[in-house]
Protein backbone atom coordinates (compact mmCIF):
# COMPACT_ATOMS: atom_id res chain seq x y z
CA UNK A 1 0.00 0.00 0.00
CA UNK A 2 1.26 3.43 -0.69
CA UNK A 3 2.50 5.08 2.22
CA UNK A 4 -0.22 7.75 2.20
CA UNK A 5 -2.51 5.29 2.92
CA UNK A 6 -1.22 2.88 5.24
CA UNK A 7 -2.82 4.45 8.33
CA UNK A 8 -5.94 4.92 6.62
CA UNK A 9 -9.25 2.91 8.35
CA UNK A 10 -10.58 0.79 6.86
CA UNK A 11 -14.26 -0.47 7.10
CA UNK A 12 -13.27 -4.05 8.73
CA UNK A 13 -10.33 -6.19 10.52
CA UNK A 14 -9.85 -10.17 9.11
CA UNK A 15 -8.07 -12.05 11.56
CA UNK A 16 -5.24 -14.40 9.91
CA UNK A 17 -4.12 -15.81 12.65
CA UNK A 18 -3.37 -19.57 12.75
CA UNK A 19 -4.53 -21.49 15.79
CA UNK A 20 -1.77 -23.93 17.14
CA UNK A 21 -3.54 -27.08 16.02
CA UNK A 22 -4.71 -26.19 12.99
CA UNK A 23 -3.97 -28.22 10.15
CA UNK A 24 -1.23 -28.36 6.97
CA UNK A 25 -1.71 -29.92 3.72
CA UNK A 26 0.29 -29.69 0.39
CA UNK A 27 -1.01 -29.63 -3.15
CA UNK A 28 1.73 -30.12 -6.09
CA UNK A 29 1.69 -30.50 -9.70
CA UNK A 30 3.23 -34.18 -9.58
CA UNK A 31 1.05 -35.08 -6.59
CA UNK A 32 -1.37 -37.66 -5.91
CA UNK A 33 -4.85 -37.29 -4.52
CA UNK A 34 -4.85 -40.33 -3.09
CA UNK A 35 -1.67 -39.27 -0.95
CA UNK A 36 -1.69 -37.98 2.45
CA UNK A 37 -1.69 -34.38 1.41
CA UNK A 38 1.61 -33.73 3.68
CA UNK A 39 4.71 -32.25 1.78
CA UNK A 40 6.25 -35.39 1.21
CA UNK A 41 3.06 -36.71 -0.24
CA UNK A 42 1.02 -33.90 -1.52
CA UNK A 43 -2.18 -33.61 -3.08
CA UNK A 44 -2.91 -33.46 -6.60
CA UNK A 45 -5.97 -31.20 -6.88
CA UNK A 46 -7.87 -28.39 -4.88
CA UNK A 47 -10.71 -30.40 -5.12
CA UNK A 48 -8.85 -32.80 -2.80
CA UNK A 49 -7.98 -30.63 -0.33
CA UNK A 50 -11.61 -29.65 0.34
CA UNK A 51 -12.11 -33.24 1.69
CA UNK A 52 -9.86 -32.31 4.80
CA UNK A 53 -10.25 -28.83 5.58
CA UNK A 54 -11.37 -26.69 8.35
CA UNK A 55 -12.13 -23.82 10.12
CA UNK A 56 -8.21 -22.55 10.72
CA UNK A 57 -5.94 -24.87 8.37
CA UNK A 58 -3.81 -24.29 5.31
CA UNK A 59 -3.20 -25.62 2.08
CA UNK A 60 0.02 -24.86 1.06
CA UNK A 61 0.28 -24.69 -2.70
CA UNK A 62 3.66 -26.19 -4.15
CA UNK A 63 5.22 -23.62 -7.41
CA UNK A 64 4.57 -25.11 -11.08
CA UNK A 65 2.54 -25.20 -13.83
CA UNK A 66 -1.25 -26.77 -13.29
CA UNK A 67 -2.53 -28.19 -16.30
CA UNK A 68 -6.50 -28.25 -15.83
CA UNK A 69 -8.42 -30.53 -17.91
CA UNK A 70 -12.36 -30.65 -18.28
CA UNK A 71 -12.53 -33.82 -16.11
CA UNK A 72 -11.67 -31.77 -13.03
CA UNK A 73 -14.80 -29.43 -13.11
CA UNK A 74 -16.31 -29.78 -10.24
CA UNK A 75 -19.97 -28.64 -11.08
CA UNK A 76 -21.75 -28.19 -14.11
CA UNK A 77 -24.77 -26.17 -13.50
CA UNK A 78 -27.25 -25.09 -16.09
CA UNK A 79 -24.20 -23.63 -18.35
CA UNK A 80 -21.84 -22.75 -16.00
CA UNK A 81 -18.87 -24.99 -15.50
CA UNK A 82 -16.84 -24.49 -12.10
CA UNK A 83 -14.14 -25.89 -11.80
CA UNK A 84 -12.25 -25.34 -8.44
CA UNK A 85 -15.25 -25.04 -5.97
CA UNK A 86 -13.96 -23.74 -2.61
CA UNK A 87 -17.23 -24.71 -0.75
CA UNK A 88 -15.87 -24.69 2.71
CA UNK A 89 -15.91 -21.95 5.42
CA UNK A 90 -13.50 -20.73 8.41
CA UNK A 91 -14.50 -19.82 11.08
CA UNK A 92 -14.14 -15.46 12.93
CA UNK A 93 -10.01 -15.59 13.78
CA UNK A 94 -9.97 -19.23 12.16
CA UNK A 95 -9.72 -18.71 8.29
CA UNK A 96 -9.28 -21.45 5.50
CA UNK A 97 -6.08 -20.42 4.12
CA UNK A 98 -5.38 -21.44 0.63
CA UNK A 99 -1.62 -19.97 0.47
CA UNK A 100 1.50 -20.21 -2.50
CA UNK A 101 3.94 -22.04 -0.59
CA UNK A 102 6.96 -19.68 -0.03
CA UNK A 103 8.02 -18.09 -2.41
CA UNK A 104 7.13 -20.78 -4.94
CA UNK A 105 4.53 -19.20 -7.78
CA UNK A 106 1.74 -22.12 -8.66
CA UNK A 107 -0.02 -21.51 -12.31
CA UNK A 108 -3.24 -22.81 -12.64
CA UNK A 109 -3.15 -23.09 -16.78
CA UNK A 110 -7.12 -23.23 -18.43
CA UNK A 111 -6.18 -23.57 -21.81
CA UNK A 112 -7.44 -27.08 -22.35
CA UNK A 113 -10.48 -26.60 -20.61
CA UNK A 114 -12.96 -26.20 -23.04
CA UNK A 115 -16.43 -27.43 -22.14
CA UNK A 116 -18.72 -27.13 -25.63
CA UNK A 117 -21.45 -24.48 -24.82
CA UNK A 118 -20.42 -23.81 -21.22
CA UNK A 119 -19.19 -20.56 -19.31
CA UNK A 120 -15.82 -21.14 -17.12
CA UNK A 121 -15.50 -20.52 -13.48
CA UNK A 122 -11.59 -21.58 -13.03
CA UNK A 123 -12.32 -20.40 -9.36
CA UNK A 124 -15.80 -20.60 -7.53
CA UNK A 125 -15.78 -19.55 -4.10
CA UNK A 126 -18.91 -20.37 -2.44
CA UNK A 127 -17.37 -20.28 1.10
CA UNK A 128 -16.93 -17.47 3.73
CA UNK A 129 -13.64 -16.71 5.71
CA UNK A 130 -11.09 -17.99 2.73
CA UNK A 131 -8.24 -16.58 2.41
CA UNK A 132 -6.17 -16.91 -0.86
CA UNK A 133 -2.99 -15.38 -1.58
CA UNK A 134 -0.26 -16.01 -4.57
CA UNK A 135 -2.34 -18.15 -7.00
CA UNK A 136 -2.07 -17.23 -10.67
CA UNK A 137 -4.85 -18.55 -13.26
CA UNK A 138 -4.03 -18.29 -16.68
CA UNK A 139 -5.48 -19.17 -20.31
CA UNK A 140 -9.13 -19.42 -19.08
CA UNK A 141 -11.25 -20.12 -22.29
CA UNK A 142 -14.97 -19.12 -23.76
CA UNK A 143 -16.45 -21.30 -26.07
CA UNK A 144 -19.82 -19.71 -26.78
CA UNK A 145 -20.19 -17.35 -29.64
CA UNK A 146 -23.48 -15.42 -28.06
CA UNK A 147 -23.54 -13.19 -25.23
CA UNK A 148 -20.83 -15.02 -22.58
CA UNK A 149 -18.37 -14.51 -20.20
CA UNK A 150 -15.92 -16.64 -18.36
CA UNK A 151 -14.06 -16.03 -14.79
CA UNK A 152 -11.37 -16.35 -13.42
CA UNK A 153 -12.13 -16.04 -10.12
CA UNK A 154 -15.72 -15.56 -8.47
CA UNK A 155 -16.39 -14.92 -5.45
CA UNK A 156 -20.35 -15.66 -3.49
CA UNK A 157 -18.91 -16.02 -0.14
CA UNK A 158 -17.92 -12.98 2.83
CA UNK A 159 -15.22 -12.39 4.82
CA UNK A 160 -13.04 -13.59 2.00
CA UNK A 161 -9.41 -12.44 1.03
CA UNK A 162 -7.93 -12.32 -2.36
CA UNK A 163 -4.40 -11.45 -2.00
CA UNK A 164 -1.59 -11.14 -4.89
CA UNK A 165 -3.34 -13.16 -6.96
CA UNK A 166 -2.69 -12.60 -10.97
CA UNK A 167 -5.03 -13.27 -13.92
CA UNK A 168 -3.78 -13.01 -17.04
CA UNK A 169 -3.30 -14.08 -20.91
CA UNK A 170 -6.99 -15.46 -21.29
CA UNK A 171 -10.48 -14.82 -22.59
CA UNK A 172 -12.29 -14.66 -18.72
CA UNK A 173 -13.04 -11.76 -16.72
CA UNK A 174 -10.06 -11.24 -14.07
CA UNK A 175 -12.19 -11.47 -10.80
CA UNK A 176 -15.74 -11.27 -10.41
CA UNK A 177 -17.76 -9.84 -6.72
CA UNK A 178 -20.79 -11.42 -7.65
CA UNK A 179 -22.30 -11.29 -3.64
CA UNK A 180 -21.02 -11.47 -0.26
CA UNK A 181 -20.02 -8.83 2.18
CA UNK A 182 -16.47 -7.83 3.80
CA UNK A 183 -14.58 -9.42 1.20
CA UNK A 184 -10.75 -7.60 0.19
CA UNK A 185 -9.19 -7.64 -2.85
CA UNK A 186 -6.05 -6.62 -1.95
CA UNK A 187 -2.50 -6.51 -4.06
CA UNK A 188 -4.03 -7.98 -7.32
CA UNK A 189 -3.07 -8.02 -10.72
CA UNK A 190 -5.67 -8.35 -13.78
CA UNK A 191 -3.45 -8.07 -17.31
CA UNK A 192 -4.17 -9.26 -21.78
CA UNK A 193 -7.34 -10.70 -21.05
CA UNK A 194 -9.21 -10.74 -24.26
CA UNK A 195 -12.44 -13.30 -25.29
CA UNK A 196 -12.17 -13.08 -29.06
CA UNK A 197 -14.70 -16.00 -29.13
CA UNK A 198 -17.83 -14.66 -28.47
CA UNK A 199 -19.52 -11.78 -30.12
CA UNK A 200 -17.61 -10.94 -32.90
CA UNK A 201 -14.02 -11.13 -30.99
CA UNK A 202 -14.28 -7.71 -29.37
CA UNK A 203 -13.94 -9.13 -26.20
CA UNK A 204 -16.90 -6.29 -24.70
CA UNK A 205 -17.29 -8.51 -21.47
CA UNK A 206 -13.65 -9.51 -20.17
CA UNK A 207 -12.87 -6.34 -17.60
CA UNK A 208 -10.26 -6.58 -14.78
CA UNK A 209 -12.23 -6.61 -11.89
CA UNK A 210 -16.38 -6.96 -12.10
CA UNK A 211 -18.25 -5.69 -8.79
CA UNK A 212 -21.59 -6.59 -9.35
CA UNK A 213 -23.64 -7.19 -6.48
CA UNK A 214 -27.35 -7.79 -4.85
CA UNK A 215 -28.77 -5.94 -1.96
CA UNK A 216 -27.15 -6.70 1.30
CA UNK A 217 -23.60 -7.45 0.00
CA UNK A 218 -21.97 -4.58 1.81
CA UNK A 219 -18.33 -3.34 2.92
CA UNK A 220 -16.74 -4.65 -0.26
CA UNK A 221 -12.68 -3.46 -1.10
CA UNK A 222 -10.58 -3.37 -3.43
CA UNK A 223 -7.11 -1.98 -2.37
CA UNK A 224 -3.69 -1.90 -4.40
CA UNK A 225 -4.96 -3.50 -7.59
CA UNK A 226 -3.53 -3.18 -11.30
CA UNK A 227 -5.80 -3.27 -13.89
CA UNK A 228 -4.52 -3.44 -17.95
CA UNK A 229 -4.38 -4.50 -21.28
CA UNK A 230 -8.00 -6.47 -20.79
CA UNK A 231 -10.36 -5.54 -23.77
CA UNK A 232 -13.07 -3.95 -21.97
CA UNK A 233 -13.11 -2.23 -18.83
CA UNK A 234 -10.16 -2.02 -16.02
CA UNK A 235 -12.72 -1.97 -13.21
CA UNK A 236 -16.49 -2.30 -14.17
CA UNK A 237 -19.27 -1.73 -11.23
CA UNK A 238 -22.52 -1.31 -13.53
CA UNK A 239 -25.29 -2.67 -12.07
CA UNK A 240 -24.79 -3.37 -8.81
CA UNK A 241 -26.88 -2.48 -5.89
CA UNK A 242 -24.14 -1.92 -2.90
CA UNK A 243 -21.26 0.68 -2.62
CA UNK A 244 -17.46 -0.37 -3.01
CA UNK A 245 -14.62 1.37 -1.95
CA UNK A 246 -11.99 1.31 -4.69
CA UNK A 247 -8.38 2.93 -2.71
CA UNK A 248 -4.80 3.12 -4.29
CA UNK A 249 -5.95 1.20 -7.66
CA UNK A 250 -4.53 1.29 -11.27
CA UNK A 251 -6.15 0.95 -14.73
CA UNK A 252 -4.23 1.44 -17.54
CA UNK A 253 -4.25 0.53 -21.34
CA UNK A 254 -8.12 -1.25 -20.93
CA UNK A 255 -9.62 -1.23 -24.07
CA UNK A 256 -6.75 -2.22 -26.52
CA UNK A 257 -4.45 -5.30 -26.83
CA UNK A 258 -1.35 -4.81 -26.23
CA UNK A 259 -0.64 -4.07 -30.24
CA UNK A 260 -2.87 -1.09 -29.39
CA UNK A 261 -5.47 -2.36 -31.40
CA UNK A 262 -8.84 -1.04 -30.20
CA UNK A 263 -10.93 -3.60 -28.95
CA UNK A 264 -14.22 -3.29 -26.13
CA UNK A 265 -15.14 -0.01 -24.24
CA UNK A 266 -12.01 0.77 -22.61
CA UNK A 267 -12.87 3.08 -19.45
CA UNK A 268 -10.09 2.80 -16.62
CA UNK A 269 -12.83 2.60 -13.95
CA UNK A 270 -16.57 2.31 -15.06
CA UNK A 271 -18.25 4.02 -11.87
CA UNK A 272 -22.00 2.87 -12.05
CA UNK A 273 -24.67 2.96 -14.39
CA UNK A 274 -28.04 0.32 -14.90
CA UNK A 275 -28.02 0.52 -18.65
CA UNK A 276 -30.11 3.23 -20.80
CA UNK A 277 -33.26 1.72 -19.72
CA UNK A 278 -33.07 1.12 -15.84
CA UNK A 279 -32.64 -2.12 -15.59
CA UNK A 280 -34.05 -2.81 -12.31
CA UNK A 281 -32.85 -0.07 -9.98
CA UNK A 282 -32.15 -0.52 -6.28
CA UNK A 283 -34.29 1.50 -3.88
CA UNK A 284 -30.99 3.16 -2.95
CA UNK A 285 -28.81 4.08 -5.33
CA UNK A 286 -25.40 3.05 -4.05
CA UNK A 287 -22.68 5.72 -3.39
CA UNK A 288 -19.17 4.39 -4.38
CA UNK A 289 -15.95 6.19 -3.08
CA UNK A 290 -12.30 5.73 -5.01
CA UNK A 291 -9.57 7.58 -3.62
CA UNK A 292 -5.57 7.61 -4.38
CA UNK A 293 -6.43 5.59 -7.89
CA UNK A 294 -5.16 6.29 -11.30
CA UNK A 295 -6.10 5.60 -14.41
CA UNK A 296 -3.58 6.38 -17.85
CA UNK A 297 -4.16 5.60 -21.19
CA UNK A 298 -7.31 3.73 -21.19
CA UNK A 299 -9.49 3.68 -24.54
CA UNK A 300 -12.10 5.54 -23.58
CA UNK A 301 -12.59 7.66 -20.23
CA UNK A 302 -10.07 7.02 -17.11
CA UNK A 303 -12.93 7.51 -14.63
CA UNK A 304 -16.50 7.20 -15.89
CA UNK A 305 -19.98 7.88 -14.13
CA UNK A 306 -21.58 5.61 -16.58
CA UNK A 307 -24.97 7.31 -16.42
CA UNK A 308 -24.91 7.01 -12.51
CA UNK A 309 -28.39 8.36 -11.40
CA UNK A 310 -26.46 9.94 -8.18
CA UNK A 311 -23.37 10.74 -6.77
CA UNK A 312 -19.83 9.13 -6.14
CA UNK A 313 -17.19 10.06 -4.15
CA UNK A 314 -14.09 10.69 -6.14
CA UNK A 315 -10.93 11.19 -3.62
CA UNK A 316 -7.34 12.16 -4.61
CA UNK A 317 -7.34 10.17 -8.10
CA UNK A 318 -4.86 11.03 -11.19
CA UNK A 319 -5.70 10.40 -15.01
CA UNK A 320 -3.52 10.94 -17.94
CA UNK A 321 -3.57 10.47 -21.26
CA UNK A 322 -7.23 8.78 -21.77
CA UNK A 323 -9.45 9.89 -23.66
CA UNK A 324 -11.87 11.53 -21.46
CA UNK A 325 -9.65 11.69 -17.95
CA UNK A 326 -12.95 12.44 -15.87
CA UNK A 327 -16.85 11.79 -17.50
CA UNK A 328 -18.68 12.52 -14.80
CA UNK A 329 -22.07 11.23 -17.14
CA UNK A 330 -25.17 10.97 -14.92
CA UNK A 331 -29.12 10.27 -15.70
CA UNK A 332 -31.85 11.80 -14.35
CA UNK A 333 -34.17 10.28 -11.57
CA UNK A 334 -36.81 9.01 -13.89
CA UNK A 335 -34.06 7.52 -15.85
CA UNK A 336 -35.53 8.42 -19.22
CA UNK A 337 -32.98 10.57 -20.03
CA UNK A 338 -28.61 11.45 -19.99
CA UNK A 339 -27.99 14.77 -18.09
CA UNK A 340 -24.53 16.10 -16.90
CA UNK A 341 -23.60 14.13 -13.37
CA UNK A 342 -24.99 16.01 -10.58
CA UNK A 343 -24.55 14.46 -6.88
CA UNK A 344 -20.73 14.01 -7.15
CA UNK A 345 -18.23 14.76 -4.33
CA UNK A 346 -14.71 15.33 -6.54
CA UNK A 347 -11.94 16.73 -4.14
CA UNK A 348 -8.47 16.92 -4.78
CA UNK A 349 -8.15 15.31 -8.11
CA UNK A 350 -5.62 15.76 -11.13
CA UNK A 351 -5.48 15.74 -14.33
CA UNK A 352 -3.22 15.60 -17.51
CA UNK A 353 -3.21 15.33 -21.15
CA UNK A 354 -6.60 13.65 -21.43
CA UNK A 355 -7.92 14.65 -25.19
CA UNK A 356 -10.95 15.95 -23.25
CA UNK A 357 -10.34 16.44 -19.55
CA UNK A 358 -13.58 16.82 -18.08
CA UNK A 359 -17.05 15.98 -19.26
CA UNK A 360 -20.64 15.52 -18.63
CA UNK A 361 -20.49 17.43 -15.10
CA UNK A 362 -23.08 19.09 -13.29
CA UNK A 363 -21.02 21.71 -10.97
CA UNK A 364 -23.79 23.78 -9.42
CA UNK A 365 -25.49 20.20 -8.23
CA UNK A 366 -21.78 18.88 -7.05
CA UNK A 367 -19.96 19.24 -3.92
CA UNK A 368 -16.35 19.59 -5.87
CA UNK A 369 -13.66 21.79 -4.81
CA UNK A 370 -10.02 21.97 -5.02
CA UNK A 371 -9.30 20.32 -8.31
CA UNK A 372 -7.28 20.93 -11.15
CA UNK A 373 -10.12 22.11 -13.08
CA UNK A 374 -12.02 24.19 -10.34
CA UNK A 375 -8.51 25.82 -9.82
CA UNK A 376 -7.95 26.13 -12.92
CA UNK A 377 -4.29 24.83 -13.09
CA UNK A 378 -2.49 24.17 -16.15
CA UNK A 379 0.62 21.95 -16.01
CA UNK A 380 3.75 20.83 -18.37
CA UNK A 381 5.80 17.38 -18.68
CA UNK A 382 8.62 18.69 -16.33
CA UNK A 383 6.10 19.28 -13.20
CA UNK A 384 6.35 15.65 -12.71
CA UNK A 385 8.88 13.23 -12.00
CA UNK A 386 8.35 10.78 -14.57
CA UNK A 387 5.83 10.15 -17.46
CA UNK A 388 6.79 6.76 -18.59
CA UNK A 389 3.68 4.47 -18.88
CA UNK A 390 6.36 1.22 -18.62
CA UNK A 391 6.45 2.20 -14.79
CA UNK A 392 2.79 1.03 -14.05
CA UNK A 393 3.98 -2.78 -14.94
CA UNK A 394 6.87 -2.39 -12.65
CA UNK A 395 7.61 -5.41 -10.22
CA UNK A 396 5.53 -5.04 -7.09
CA UNK A 397 7.48 -4.68 -3.91
CA UNK A 398 8.65 -8.00 -1.70
CA UNK A 399 4.88 -6.97 0.65
CA UNK A 400 3.07 -7.21 -2.63
CA UNK A 401 2.38 -3.67 -2.40
CA UNK A 402 2.59 -1.05 -5.68
CA UNK A 403 5.87 -0.10 -6.75
CA UNK A 404 7.07 3.29 -6.09
CA UNK A 405 7.44 5.04 -9.07
CA UNK A 406 8.10 8.45 -10.74
CA UNK A 407 5.08 8.42 -13.07
CA UNK A 408 3.02 10.75 -12.57
CA UNK A 409 4.41 12.06 -8.99
CA UNK A 410 4.64 16.02 -8.17
CA UNK A 411 8.01 17.65 -8.94
CA UNK A 412 8.94 20.39 -6.71
CA UNK A 413 7.51 23.36 -8.26
CA UNK A 414 4.17 21.75 -9.94
CA UNK A 415 1.19 24.27 -9.02
CA UNK A 416 -0.76 21.16 -7.82
CA UNK A 417 1.38 21.09 -4.89
CA UNK A 418 -0.50 21.86 -1.08
CA UNK A 419 -3.82 22.87 -3.12
CA UNK A 420 -6.01 20.23 -1.64
CA UNK A 421 -8.41 20.10 1.04
CA UNK A 422 -8.49 17.80 4.19
CA UNK A 423 -10.98 14.51 3.47
CA UNK A 424 -9.36 12.04 5.73
CA UNK A 425 -6.34 10.71 3.80
CA UNK A 426 -3.02 11.41 5.48
CA UNK A 427 -0.77 14.18 4.18
CA UNK A 428 2.28 16.44 4.72
CA UNK A 429 2.55 20.16 4.44
CA UNK A 430 0.19 23.09 4.89
CA UNK A 431 -2.37 20.77 2.76
CA UNK A 432 -2.69 18.05 0.65
CA UNK A 433 -1.28 17.72 -2.63
CA UNK A 434 -3.61 16.97 -5.56
CA UNK A 435 -3.85 13.18 -7.37
CA UNK A 436 -2.69 9.93 -6.03
CA UNK A 437 0.71 10.83 -4.57
CA UNK A 438 1.29 13.04 -2.00
CA UNK A 439 4.90 14.94 -2.56
CA UNK A 440 7.41 13.94 0.34
CA UNK A 441 8.33 17.50 1.45
CA UNK A 442 12.07 15.90 2.61
CA UNK A 443 12.73 16.31 -1.24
Amino acid sequence: MHPRFHHFATWFVFATATPLLAKEYYIAPDGKDTNAGTLAAPFATILRSQRSVGPGDTVFIRGGTYKMTEAQISQRNRNRALVNVLSNSGKPGKPINYFAYQNEQPVFDFSEVKPDGMRVTAFHVSGSGNHLKGISVTGVQVTITGHTQSICFDNEGSDNIYEALKMYDGQAIGFWLGRGSNNLVLNCDAYRNHDFTSENGRGGNVDGFGFHVPPGSVKNVFRGCRSWFNSDDGFDLISTHEAVLIENCWAFNNGFDPSFKSLGDGNGFKLGGYGVKGGELPPAIPRHVIRGSVAVHNKASGFYANHQPGGIDLLNNTAYLNSTNFNMLGRNAEHTADVPGYGHKMKNNLGYKGRNEVSNLNEALCDISSNYFTLGLRFNDKDFEGLDEADLIKPRKPNGDLPDVPLLRLKAGNPAIDKGVDVGIPFTGKAPDLGAFERSKTK
